[in-house]
């Protein structure tokens, strides 16, 4: 479980404040208007912001002032983080090691991931000749290999069409519930948030309030997400 207590981030002169939890194995979406601080709350999850007050766990262990590094988290930002200069594979094996040269079974481990996400026959192909959708998976399969607890995905696939995107989120969902792995995805769609997630925290008016079921908090947002949803 991760939790929240009594929690304030600082973002410049922003302050958001957090009080929840996160039980082990959901998918949850992060919910809220523009600026209300959504992406702030997952960077101090994943350990890029400190905690001004307050204390942070999961599985009861205290990560408050973990590094990164420290955390069963895995992270994926907007832009994917993939490096130009490397192929697929070298991209993916990243997420096990800075060391170019991998063990056997660290080879085997970046080929399954390349597998699962449908590209094992891309493995040598660097990032400006994949498509969209393709580097897509290449960051998905590099956090698969990480093996962490919790998966962070702050809308990775925002630049992808419709159709595309959804199937995205679908690979996510699928491989989620494969390694019984805790989802938290932040949303700008109500759509997405509808189709992979059970659970939303709403972020608005400076607090990240605790999970609420998706679909219920869609149908019947407060007013603070009506007014953003139109």
């Amino acid at each position: 479980m991760l939790r929240l207590e009594n929690c304030k981030i600082q973002n410049g002169a922003f302050a958001l404040s957090a009080d929840l939890c996160v039980e082990r194995g959901q998918s949850v979406a992060v919910i809220g208007p523009s600026g209300a601080g959504k992406s702030t709350l997952i960077e101090a999850i994943a350990g890029f912001r400190d905690l001004t007050q307050g204390r942070m766990t999961w599985d009861k262990q205290n990560i408050t002032n973990a590094a990164p590094g420290q955390r069963s988290i895995a992270m994926l930002f907007q832009d994917g983080n993939l490096f130009p200069h490397l192929t697929a594979t070298q991209n993916v094996s990243l997420g096990i090691t800075h060391s170019k040269r991998l063990t056997a079974d660290q080879t085997q481990a970046v080929t399954a991931a390349l597998t699962r996400v449908g590209l094992s026959d891309l493995g040598n192909r660097k990032p400006a000749e994949l498509s969209g959708g393709q580097q897509s998976r290449v960051a998905l399969a590099r956090v698969l290999v990480q093996r962490k607890d919790l998966l962070l995905l702050d809308e990775p696939f925002a630049a992808l069409g419709p159709a595309l995107k959804a199937e995205m989120l679908d690979l996510v969902a699928e491989l989620v519930a494969e390694t019984g792995t805790t989802l938290m995805m932040v949303s700008h769609d109500p759509e997405d948030a509808r189709r992979i997630t059970d659970q939303a925290i709403l972020v608005a008016d400076g607090m990240a309030h605790p999970p609420a079921p998706t679909q219920a908090l869609l149908d019947n947002p407060p007013e603070a997400l009506r007014a953003y949803l139109g």
